[in-house]
């Protein structure tokens, strides 16, 4: 069996072009390009908690590095470099040769080098830190929304959470709709190139990982505004399956509170709505435009009916200690 130096000289260790030093030193060493600014996002995905402990490696190392590079798009920043660390609770070489190929599969397809990382034995377990650049001054942030900016949202939200509620036998989605979902769930692509051309547009941004209106409302938070969301203005999702309806109930929580979708949300002033449909054009991306900040209650986040009437939401997205 493999020992650690072994298993990541074997699978981790790649060519990394980008880098003044890769792998096998006590650290990396990076070169960012002159007048640019760094943008560093981290997150950590555990076992039971964001994925299940049977998924394909494959996808689960495709969505680890993509779930780190969301958050660089959502600053519209390019992405760079990255490490890797991860606990394992035994040595699976083929389990590890899948995760590491479709890890290093969405590294070659956004243009990122890993530079480094760690192992250990323990529950599975998969941080990444993930680098990127900026110019200075033009980071897309979370607390540049104003009155009046219209609210938009990329792709079509709730087709992750819909894709978890069918592997959960929630609901029995019919093709292509489980494909979709699954798809989205699985293997979620990062809307680097939306986040780039944005600069300039948009006012604020943040990536829907948690939920569409609690990540809208953390825009609000940070901005010291309230949002209003129109409910027939969201993309649709799927109206029913083979053997019944979806409930109306379940389809709106996925929509509007599922997460896991790594799609953009943004405000953008009035008058450049327009540059909007050419961005959707070039990038082949919807864009929805699906409210408005108002003034009020900072953080406050409201969906109203086809009617004008507020709809009630007690859940508005995940929270790991909620």
């Amino acid at each position: 069996m493999a020992g650690e130096f072994a298993l990541i000289d074997r699978y981790f260790v790649r060519p990394t072009p980008s880098a003044v030093l890769g792998p096998g030193d006590d650290c990396a060493l990076v070169q960012p390009t002159p007048g640019m600014q760094l943008a560093v996002t981290t997150d950590m995905l555990v076992a039971g908690t964001h994925f299940f402990p049977d998924t394909n490696p494959l996808n689960l190392g495709w969505k680890a590095l993509a779930v780190n590079l969301s958050d660089l798009a959502a600053m519209g920043s390019k992405p760079r470099w990255a490490t890797l660390a991860g606990a394992l609770p035994a040595v699976n070489e083929e389990w590890i040769g899948k995760f590491a190929e479709g890890f290093f599969a969405c590294a070659a397809e956004y243009g990122v080098d890993i530079v480094g990382g760690d192992t250990t034995r323990g529950p599975l377990n998969l941080c990444i830190t993930a680098f990127g650049e900026v110019d200075p001054g033009r980071a897309l942030r979370r607390d540049g929304a104003k009155a009046s900016d219209l609210i938009y949202v990329s792709g079509r939200p709730g087709l992750a959470s819909l894709g978890l509620a069918h592997l959960q036998g929630k609901v029995l989605l019919p093709e292509p709709w489980r494909r979709l979902c699954q798809t989205a769930l699985e293997k979620p692509r990062p809307r680097v190139a939306l986040g780039q051309r944005l600069l300039g547009i948009a006012s604020a941004a943040i990536d829907v990982s948690d939920g569409l209106l609690a990540d809208l409302g953390h825009i609000a938070k940070r901005s010291g505004l309230a949002a209003a969301v129109k409910l027939v203005q969201l993309p649709h999702l799927p109206k029913g399956t083979t053997h019944e309806a979806i409930p109306r109930a379940l389809a709106l929580d996925c929509q509007l509170a599922g997460g896991d979708d790594y799609e953009l949300c943004f405000t953008v002033p009035p008058l450049l709505n327009l540059q909007l449909a050419a961005i959707a054009t070039e990038l082949e991306l919807p864009l929805w435009c699906i409210g408005q900040m108002t003034a009020g209650e900072a953080g406050e986040v409201t969906v109203f009916d086809p009617d004008g009437l507020a709809i009630d939401f007690d859940h508005r997205g995940y929270d790991h200690f909620g």
